[in-house]
């Protein structure tokens, strides 16, 4: 048990969305919070609103917002007595967590233990399991040894089976096991996010190689080489579980969030409630989410994630020791904030009483600057116009403004775009209005796609699998209003004029000089 302690400046080691989100819930608990911004977020928004800010260093994230010797000097320099990671970056990293604990600061987040014990997902597992909580059937890979046959057997290359090379420990009885699962099975990192060091193997000649190529994306991703093999669940739902722990021993469960469409394993749109979840599938899940952070020993807020299949039975995935991209469906169907809640538990509070279910139904859209149509490419470039919707029960979390550079270096996400409503289909509908109402010009970004998809029969029933995005087809985007295509002639006269007259820069006779046509009006 920690005594209460009162937090009086937090340093957001983080940028974006996230930054400003932990920076508008200090305000408000009254508590001073500091930013931190690499060069090229100096003129950021999160910078903007932060009561003090302190420059890391360049862009690249590892000169900047992966630097532990900057962030921590940042924390003295401003007098901070706690640190708040966001998501990703650091924010899962024990040893940020005990160098920030043994500068004298507050960690806002789990104990590094916990950290550590949920940051390998192979170790997980075995924790999960030793606890009851049911697990996804998998096997071990760990180093590498030679030839393995395709019957499990050695071979030693004069005929019979075919050699295979794999991965230690796979010798016989392990890679017996592996078959055992039955194909398809998933080659995971052990160390692995984001979609990272993931293969999906539907037949037994391409198992080596997926291991091999698994291992070196996580070892380049992750700087741990340790992957694992699981059964792979064919269209299951990915449901996650929202858990908070004090330090008094408590945990709780704020139900579970819908997070099944995905491209490439990366979540596109969450929800919360599911669609798919019963009162009583609910209950099982905040208990088993409940059993698996007690058997961490688990304190702040963390996600527990599981697959669902269309039985209702479900599986322990994986735990994530931070705050989610996707919280916020989780405070407007619920009506809590988990950021001033993050903020109670690390001062030693005990949580209070929370809603046991929830009150509404949210939906949230992650807008990313990127080319749906040119393969999801991340784009960059200079934000020239960012104008955010409004409206009952929209809600927008964003690290933008008009006039900012979107850097390379950094994901491509511009904002989350929520919307609540009474039932589903209000919030659904809310969200696609909301998205046509959101201006963002001078980078190209998936707004239209995600409208698209918002509206797909499949989306609209509620009829959500992992697999789904794989084999969905969206009709082609509309083509732009005619007042767009006037406004780009606009802009574009003017330009020639400004820079020659009625000519252009070359002498040729500008277009602008005799009306023409553009779109399909007059």
């Amino acid at each position: 048990m920690t005594e209460p302690r009162r937090l009086g400046r937090v340093l957001v080691a983080n940028r974006g969305e996230i930054a400003v989100r932990v920076l508008r819930a200090c305000r408000t608990a009254g508590v001073a919070a500091v930013a931190v911004y690499s060069d090229a977020d100096r003129d950021a928004r999160h910078v903007a609103l932060a009561d003090a800010a302190v420059r890391l260093g360049p862009a690249p994230a590892r000169e900047s917002y992966l630097s532990i010797p900057r962030l921590l000097a940042a924390a003295k320099e401003t007098r901070c007595d706690a640190v708040h990671p966001g998501y990703g970056f650091l924010s899962e990293s024990a040893d940020f967590a005990r160098a920030v604990m043994n500068a004298g600061m507050i960690w806002i987040g789990p104990p590094p233990e916990a950290m550590e014990a949920m940051g390998s997902k192979i170790s997980a597992r075995e924790r999960m399991r030793a606890a009851g909580v049911a697990v996804v059937p998998g096997a071990h890979v760990l180093g590498e040894e030679p030839g393995i046959s395709l019957n499990g057997k050695e071979d030693g290359g004069r005929g019979g089976a075919r050699r295979v090379a794999l991965p230690r420990p796979v010798a016989s009885g392990t890679f017996e096991e592996i078959l055992s699962l039955g194909l398809p099975v998933v080659v995971k990192a052990s160390a692995g996010g984001g979609g990272k060091g993931m293969r999906i193997v539907r037949d037994v000649a391409s198992l080596p190689e997926a291991i091999a190529s698994c291992r070196r994306e996580a070892l380049a991703a992750f700087g741990d080489s340790t992957v694992y093999v699981e059964k792979y669940l064919d269209s299951p739902r990915h449901i996650e579980v929202q858990i908070l722990g004090d330090t008094q021993g408590n945990v709780v469960a704020l139900g579970e969030r819908e997070c099944s469409l995905q491209r490439r394993h990366q979540k596109v749109i969450e929800e919360c409630p599911s669609p798919a979840v019963t009162p009583d599938l609910r209950a099982r899940l905040q208990k088993a989410a409940c059993d698996a952070a007690r058997a961490a020993g688990y304190v702040n807020a963390g996600t527990v994630e599981f697959l669902l299949e269309p039985s209702g039975a479900f599986y322990f995935l994986e735990m994530n020791t931070r705050l989610q991209v996707e919280h916020p469906v989780t405070e407007e169907a619920f009506g809590v904030d988990l950021v001033a809640l993050q903020l109670r538990i690390a001062a030693g509070e005990p949580l209070p009483e929370l809603p046991s279910g929830p009150s509404a139904h949210a939906i949230e859209a992650r807008v990313y600057a990127e080319d749906p149509e040119g393969g999801f490419l991340p784009q960059a470039g200079r934000l020239l116009a960012w104008v955010e919707p409004s409206g009952p029960g929209v809600r927008v979390d964003s690290g933008v403004t008009a006039g900012q550079a979107v850097d390379v270096h950094y994901d491509p996400m511009l904002a989350k775009i929520v919307a609540k409503g009474r039932d589903r289909e209000e919030a659904r509908r809310r969200l696609v209005a909301a998205l046509g109402e959101t201006v963002a010009l001078g980078v190209m970004t998936n707004l239209s796609w995600l409208s698209r998809l918002l509206q797909a029969g499949p989306v609209v029933r509620g009829e959500l699998h992992t697999a789904l995005l794989e084999t969905l087809v969206l009709p082609a985007p509309p083509p732009p209003p005619d007042e767009v295509f006037a406004a780009a002639a606009s802009v574009l006269s003017r330009a020639a004029c400004a820079a020659g007259g009625s000519s252009t820069p070359g002498g040729w006779p500008s277009p602008f000089d005799t009306p023409f046509r553009m779109g399909g009006g007059a």
